[in-house]
């Protein structure tokens, strides 16, 4: 998942007035101008946000004040290079909100969100502003304008129109309300699911272990030691904890009571979101009625490669009826397998299906992730990871111990080229903790750009994941699922690391959402491959290589079980649209859940359960009418892998191209003039299709030259 904090115009470099030793007022005075966290005082976000809104309106008014007429340099550059020291904090802050954060920064955030809502709708509806930026707009062809130049005043442009300058009267004031309200809910959705998350706990005694391996018990073990119940077992929601105990506790009743604790989060008590989710649907609405549109989704998907919903849900559709048989045929199979294992016959719930899903590979395949995981401890597959970016594109990852790091568990490494040139800093923070929200993301605490003076400024990124710990006598050893969750989120920073644009905001991973996914995505296909596996999936105690056998093993299995991945991401995806089409809000949410996603709807949903309220990529991560976007990714990833599984995966020109094309260019191009330059012609399903054995891949044809 593709993560960072979108909504305000950034960046500038004029003094600001306030505490001298607030290190976010100036530059930071580091190699690389990395951040400096041991030197961080909670008490300086505040501050320097304010300091960076008055920086900011000061900066617009000079440029609404000129007397200049307006053109692309004093009006359109001037605005993206506005906001210098609210850039610079809020890189830092919103980062660790998600990955660091206690309830002090909790409450920073909920102070400083109406301030930065209040600023951002200022500046969208500076009707001064406006003018000047239409003007320009309206002249680009007199002003020659080109390339990513005319890329960057498109963006202003749109941005604008986007964000109500076009309103007036009553409709401006009840935008700005909109906005407002839409900050403040989102954000409090967001932390209502971790505090919700860290109080989900099951706690079991010996007694309750039956079938779980070594590793998990070890975890569950040391999880308790940590909370002073040594002596006791504890399984959390968080997916390091979640994942193994279903997947293998034979303790059906126990299976059943985590799935609820898991599945009815946030939907009732003090931290329930049945009512905020409501809310910001309804809100959307009407903003999206504000400036023209029928539908949250008709007006989020203009500045998408879907374009209307009409789109999205062909798509949808398309995968559905293709992949729908297939699952049917799935269910059936694992149905007969568990009722032959059972010696009866068995009806399969939601929280059976990891468990016997699980056996039933094991019994076709002879694979499951504790024989997979001793060789993927956890420093072997990073430097399997990172050497997958120095084959294709010549990147070398070199740890960096004088880095400051905001947790002592979080690296650093120094990002070269080939040549040895300076690329930038990548940070990795790979385990769970209280502090830290689930599931797995990258973003930026600098993004790549051209300054004034010509100088390249290179981007720090990070990778925030949530794997599987230590254990007092074992390393971190990962589950296959983790591995592949690691290369997508280095897919994510190889987008951001290898930007070469001139502009921030459209630097790296600033793409359309449903083009954001790519670099990610592809990336996972590699670890099916022998001869990526074959460089670093190493036994962690004897250092022998994994088996041939065992990686045919893999390879072998990779389409098992690919019909339940599919509907089970069409469900997320038909419910995201299902909240962002509607034309009148919604007054019952889990009944309209329940009828969102009844076509696909894998198992039967006990009561109580509910997605939407702890659906945070809709309701609080920036893909509100955009979760389609994982299946669309889908569809190019396996579209554009099948270039390299014609050439060679480690084929130096193709890797060149999709490097030069893709990776490269962040926003500066239309993302399907940027596909066709790299494959040469336009997607289908049919490599997707293909590479899960939904349909038989079509015959070759000739090698075109390119």
């Amino acid at each position: 998942m593709k993560h960072k904090f979108l909504g305000l115009l950034l960046v500038s470099l004029i003094p600001v007035m306030g505490n001298s030793q607030n290190i976010f007022l100036n530059e930071f005075a580091t190699t690389h101008q990395m951040t400096p966290f041991d030197k961080i005082q909670k008490s300086y976000y505040e501050e320097a946000v304010d300091s960076g809104i008055a920086e900011q309106r000061a900066q617009i008014d000079n440029i609404t004040r000129q007397r200049s007429m307006p053109d692309f340099d004093n009006t359109i550059v001037a605005l993206e290079n506005c906001g210098a020291t609210l850039n610079r904090v809020l890189n830092v802050f919103y980062p660790l909100l998600s990955a660091d954060a206690d309830d002090e920064l909790m409450e920073i955030s909920t102070r400083i969100a109406p301030k930065l809502s209040e600023l951002s709708t200022d500046i969208s509806l500076n009707e001064q502003l406006w003018e000047r930026i239409k003007y320009v707009y309206d002249n680009r062809e007199k002003l020659g304008i080109t390339g990513e130049d005319l890329m960057l005043l498109q963006n202003t442009y749109d941005g604008f129109a986007r964000s109500g300058a076009n309103l007036q009267g009553d409709d401006r004031e009840e935008y700005r309300k909109i906005e407002s309200q839409l900050s403040q809910l989102t954000l409090q959705f967001s932390q209502n699911c971790l505090k919700e998350q860290n109080k989900c706990e099951m706690w079991l005694t010996k007694d309750d272990l039956a079938g779980l391996p070594e590793s998990a018990i070890a975890a569950y073990a040391l999880a308790a030691k940590n909370k002073g119940r040594e002596g006791e077992y504890l399984v959390t929601v968080s997916y390091p904890s979640y994942s193994p105990f279903m997947k293998y506790s034979s303790r059906a009743d126990l299976r059943e009571k985590l799935y609820l604790l898991y599945n009815t989060r946030n939907t009732k008590g003090e931290y329930s979101n049945l009512e905020i989710i409501k809310k910001i649907s309804a809100l959307r609405l009407r903003k999206a009625q504000l400036l023209g549109a029928s539908s949250y989704a008709e007006f989020s998907l203009q500045r998408s490669m879907a374009e209307t919903p009409a789109n999205v849900y062909a798509l949808l559709d398309q995968l559905r009826d293709a992949y729908l048989p297939a699952w049917k045929r799935e269910l059936k199979e694992l149905t007969e397998f568990a009722s032959k294992l059972e010696g009866k016959k068995v009806t399969l719930n939601a929280w059976d299906y990891s468990f016997y899903y699980n056996k039933l590979k094991d019994s076709k395949y002879s694979i499951n992730d504790e024989e997979l995981r001793p060789y993927f401890e956890l420093n072997n597959t990073i430097n399997g990871v990172f050497g997958l970016a120095t084959k294709l594109y010549g990147l070398q990852f070199t740890e960096n111990q004088n880095i400051i790091v905001y947790n002592p568990e979080v690296k650093g490494y120094d990002v070269t080229d080939s040549d040895g040139n300076f690329v930038g800093i990548i940070y990795t923070d790979f385990f769970p903790r209280e502090t830290k929200r689930s599931g797995a993301w990258m973003t930026d605490f600098r993004s790549q750009k051209i300054n004034a003076a010509g100088i390249n400024i290179r981007p720090h990124v990070s990778i925030t994941m949530n794997f599987t710990r230590p254990t007092e006598d074992k390393p971190s050893l990962l589950t296959f699922g983790e591995v592949e969750t690691f290369l997508h989120e280095f897919g994510h920073a190889l987008h951001g690391l290898l930007a070469n644009t001139k502009y921030s905001s459209l630097s790296g991973t600033n793409v359309y959402r449903d083009f954001v996914e790519l670099p990610s995505q592809f990336n996972e296909n590699f670890l099916v491959e022998k001869e990526f596996l074959d460089g670093f999936a190493r036994h962690y105690l004897t250092g022998e290589p994994m088996p041939e056998e065992l990686v045919n093993k893999i390879i072998a299995s990779a389409q098992f079980g690919a019909a339940y991945a599919c509907i089970r991401q069409l469900n997320f995806g038909y419910l995201d649209m299902a909240w962002h089409t509607i034309t009148a809000p919604v007054d019952d949410p889990v009944a309209f859940e329940k009828q969102a996603i009844k076509d696909v709807l894998q198992f039967p949903v006990p009561d109580g359960c509910a997605i939407s309220p702890q659906f945070s990529h809709i309701f609080s991560g920036g893909y509100a009418a955009g979760y389609y976007s994982y299946k669309w990714a889908e569809v190019l990833d396996a579209d554009a892998f099948a270039a390299f599984k014609e050439h060679g995966i480690f084929d130096p020109a193709t890797a060149r191209s999709f490097k030069e094309n893709i990776l490269m260019k962040g926003g500066t191009v239309h993302p399907m003039t940027l596909y066709k330059a790299f494959r040469g012609k336009e997607p289908t399903v049919d490599a997707l299709l293909a590479r899960d054995g939904i349909a038989k891949p079509t015959k070759k044809s000739k090698k075109s030259k390119k």
